[in-house]
């Protein structure tokens, strides 16, 4: 719920209620540690320890961490980090990629 409270603090100076905010570095950190995140078909934790561990059908667990502006993560046994954008907006967060694939979560209580 302190979670729920701080991202919605987050985007309290946005002009308007439908816009996504840009997250930096800190905010990707505050906004994920300790949070879950349900998608359409699956649901992903984001772990102090930088361990992810994703539900769809079975489970599979990955790594993550911030770097600059931006939330990477690494899904073995591919050893290739992948870089994102974060943007927030009410209790949602979106993860836009370089060649601008775009996920939403809604973050879970």
């Amino acid at each position: 719920m302190r979670r729920i409270a701080l991202i919605l603090l987050m985007i309290a100076g946005t002009a308007q209620a439908d816009d996504w905010r840009a997250l930096n570095g800190d905010e990707i950190r505050t906004a994920l540690t300790g949070t879950t995140l349900t998608y359409p078909n699956a649901t992903q934790s984001f772990q102090a320890d930088g361990k992810t561990p994703y539900v769809a059908g079975r489970p599979s667990m990955g790594a993550w961490e911030v770097r600059g502006d931006q939330y990477c993560s690494v899904w073995p046994p591919s050893d290739h980090w992948a870089c994102f954008d974060m943007f927030a907006k009410d209790n949602m967060l979106r993860f836009v990629g370089s060649r601008g694939d775009v996920t939403d979560g809604v973050i879970t209580p």
